[in-house]
């Protein structure tokens, strides 16, 4: 009897514990390493420049850019923890030029895992900003879900998160 409830009990161990065990993933020391096939490289490629074309045009404001970016049904979670949908981000766009009218953005560190019609990417923000006469660099971590409908890549899914001034950028 004592047998088996040990038994038992290291079976519910183990069982508790395979949610967070990987699958055939090898040890690394490093980010992970994905294999892409053309296809995928392809998307990879064109949403990282997507973003980039974005951020650079975010400073003149122009709706359109927001509106093509955007999907009609988008979740924005903003780095404030505040959610809004695309009519809340559409309407707020003068909003951010007038209270940041010198910001720029860039960004790098990009991870896109394409899965056909959708993606993930993740990347790290670069503001850069003139407040009170003194140059200022913030940074955040983005992850936005893309969707390809009707052969147009948009975000349907987006979380900025601030990362602390006082920890390392990336």
């Amino acid at each position: 009897m004592k047998f088996m409830k040990r038994r038992n009990l290291r079976l519910f161990a183990v069982a508790a514990l395979l949610p967070f065990m990987p699958v055939n993933v090898p040890a690394q020391s490093g980010p992970a390493m994905v294999t892409m096939n053309a296809a995928e490289s392809a998307t990879s490629q064109q949403l990282t420049q997507m973003v980039r074309d974005f951020l650079s045009a975010v400073p003149k404001g122009d709706r359109q850019v927001f509106d093509n970016f955007f999907a009609d049904d988008v979740i924005y979670t903003r780095s404030a923890g505040l959610t809004v949908n695309k009519a809340d981000i559409l309407r707020n766009i003068n909003v951010r030029a007038a209270n940041e009218p010198k910001a720029t953005y860039e960004a790098d560190d990009f991870t896109v895992h394409p899965y056909g019609e959708m993606a993930v990417v993740n990347f790290r923000l670069i503001q850069h900003n003139e407040q009170d006469g003194k140059q200022e660099t913030n940074y955040f971590r983005n992850t936005g879900t893309f969707l390809k409908r009707s052969g147009k890549w948009q975000v349907v899914a987006w979380q900025a998160t601030r990362v602390p001034q006082n920890s390392e950028a990336k």
